[in-house]
């Protein structure tokens, strides 16, 4: 397909956050575009509980939400029906509004918007979840504060929106329903590579802390089942005879101790901060939660941690404390798995970290291992950046595409999907079938 072209003619919208407008387009509120829909569930209902979510739009709760907070019943919730729109009044302005593809029932804490005759969902849907909305939802939200913010109906309602024709709003979606299935696959083919690179990185790692560099070295039998032949000239130690093991004395929320400290540390964000480093050398491992076995290397810096977040200090001179942290981050949930009976992991407990077994030669060539790890990181880190460079390109030409086209700033009316492309789906089809 070509470039899409603009429209012939335009008129002054009115309307800052819109722009110029197609000529032959008109401009309404949202409240003559949509019915506020206030239809209670019935008592005893099991519908399908749906919530809306600021990255993801409108899913059902449980698929998300399996360990979370359960409404205990949910008689007297909106009643929503497919191609409805869901409005989280307080985060709309942050993209948490969207169209459900399902029948179910929703939080009378949010707003719920059935369109009316003449009016696509669907194009009010891209419209809605465009930054250029959002940033107009939060001009008309009220509240004292950025995380107070309300968008009620009888604001939202008010707003003026892009109307099309239903012929051009149908276009609209069938144009961006085609180059967004394109994009995103492309960004999900991206992703996968990355989890490649970050999986090849791994068993790199692993496999030069657990076997060495030198591909003819005489192996011998650890003695460890996961762990496998190791180097012959290889020791095995347990962690307890290396360094020191010790977890934090709180349990509190992740905040500052009244400036003593640059930051807290728990399990969940035990990787997520790695701008931060302690005085010292030392290795950081999530003892529980869903950050159970996650591992972080730190130095130069103050922090204080969580009662179930352990730290491994006072490395002995045996061994590198870089090496150790490779071996460790790679090795650890493979023991853990080996050691414990359930099919996932819920906890590390002293007395298994204190037994994990270290194989390791001699510290120089230790520093060779850490040398060879950081050369490989390095190429993989950058082919990685690469990548997310294009993914973060990709998503904002995306996000671009869709303002011009709900704005008209492009004029998609004569696109055709590809005649190849309906070729090739009928030709799946009927495969399948």
């Amino acid at each position: 397909m070509k470039k899409a072209k603009p429209y012939s003619k335009y008129k002054d919208s009115k309307q800052e956050w819109l722009g110029n407008l197609p000529e032959h387009w008109k401009v309404q509120r949202t409240k003559h575009l949509f019915d506020l829909i206030t239809k209670p569930a019935p008592v005893g209902n099991s519908m399908e509980l749906l919530s809306i979510y600021t990255a993801l739009g409108v899913k059902p709760r449980k698929e998300l939400e399996e360990r979370g907070n359960k409404a205990s019943t949910t008689d007297g919730y909106w009643m929503v029906k497919k191609g409805d729109i869901i409005v989280n009044k307080l985060l709309a302005w942050m993209g948490a509004i969207g169209i459900s593809e399902y029948d179910g029932v929703t939080s009378p804490a949010y707003d719920l918007l059935r369109a009316k005759k003449g009016v696509n969902p669907y194009f009010y849907n891209y419209l809605f979840r465009n930054p250029i909305a959002n940033r107009e939802f939060k001009r008309h939200s009220r509240g004292i504060m950025d995380m107070r913010l309300r968008l009620y109906f009888t604001r939202f309602g008010d707003i003026k929106l892009p109307f099309p024709s239903i012929e051009d709003q149908n276009s609209i979606v069938d144009f961006l329903d085609y180059k967004l299935e394109k994009i995103n696959r492309f960004i999900s083919k991206k992703k996968q590579l990355i989890e490649l690179l970050n999986e090849q990185k791994a068993a790199i790692i692993n496999k030069a802390v657990t076997k060495g560099l030198d591909p003819k070295v005489k192996m011998k039998g650890s003695g460890i089942e996961w762990l496998g032949k190791i180097p012959k000239h290889w020791d095995i130690w347990k962690l307890k005879f290396l360094v020191k093991i010790t977890t934090g004395n709180k349990n509190t929320e992740d905040k500052k101790d009244d400036g003593e400290y640059d930051f807290f540390v728990r399990s969940q964000t035990v990787e997520k901060i790695d701008s931060y480093s302690f005085e010292g050398e030392g290795i950081l491992t999530a003892g529980d939660g869903v950050g159970v076995g996650r591992v972080f290397h730190y130095v130069n810096g103050r922090f204080d941690y969580h009662q179930r977040v352990y730290l491994f200090y006072d490395i002995k001179n045996e061994v590198n404390g870089k090496y150790l942290f490779n071996y460790i981050r790679t090795n650890i949930k493979t023991e853990l798995m080996y050691y414990n009976a359930k099919s996932t992991v819920d906890s590390i407990r002293l007395p298994v970290l204190k037994r994990f077994p270290i194989a390791f030669p001699e510290v120089k060539e230790q520093l060779k291992i850490v040398e060879f790890i950081e050369r490989e990181k390095k190429i993989i880190g950058n082919t990685i950046s690469t990548i997310e460079k294009e993914i973060s390109f990709v998503e904002e030409y995306k996000t671009a595409i869709i303002a011009e086209a709900v704005t008209g700033k492009i004029d998609v009316r004569s696109f055709k999907i590809p005649k190849t492309e309906i070729q090739l789906e009928a030709g799946l089809e009927e495969r399948v079938n």
